[in-house]
């Protein structure tokens, strides 16, 4: 039933931008995600939609000040389950998604300072919604993941 609805709803557009009803189809095969992960830089929180209902809320760290986590919409670029930062004292990044460069989503050890700014750029989570999401995006494919971060 949802594929239908995705459909129609991609028709309808398709109709308002002029696209033919094949080209259509095309677009909305890629234009509607299977997971997003919804950064909100203001609120520190990461939501979680799957399937086009939102289903987890996470606080989060985003860059402290005098650092940056680049606002956008991103694709996987690469996935490890565990990684160490070679710009920052080899600190470790368990369930680490690279979206941006050096920028990804990973599990944090310092989880007191979740909810607030704390990070050199990525997105800290807590490793228990780390490793759900890691696995997540690992079962569903990293190109059915969309990272979205905004101000």
């Amino acid at each position: 039933m949802r594929k239908i609805a995705i459909f129609a709803a991609a028709l309808a557009v398709a109709a308002l931008a002029g696209l033919s009803p094949a080209k259509a189809q095309a677009v909305s095969a890629q234009a509607v995600p299977e997971v997003v992960a919804h950064v909100s830089i203001s609120k520190q929180t990461m939501t979680v939609i799957v399937d086009g209902m939102g289903v987890y809320v996470w606080p989060v760290s985003t860059a402290r000040r005098g650092y940056v986590t680049p606002k956008g919409t991103f694709k996987v670029q690469s996935m490890h389950k565990m990684t160490y930062s070679r710009l920052f004292n080899n600190a470790p990044m368990p369930f680490t998604i690279f979206y941006d460069g050096h920028y990804g989503i990973h599990g944090t050890t310092d989880m007191a300072k979740l909810g607030q700014p704390a990070s050199a750029g990525c997105v800290r989570l807590h490793p228990d919604n780390a490793r759900f999401l890691f696995e997540l995006v690992q079962k569903r494919g990293p190109a059915k993941l969309q990272v979205q971060v905004e101000g």
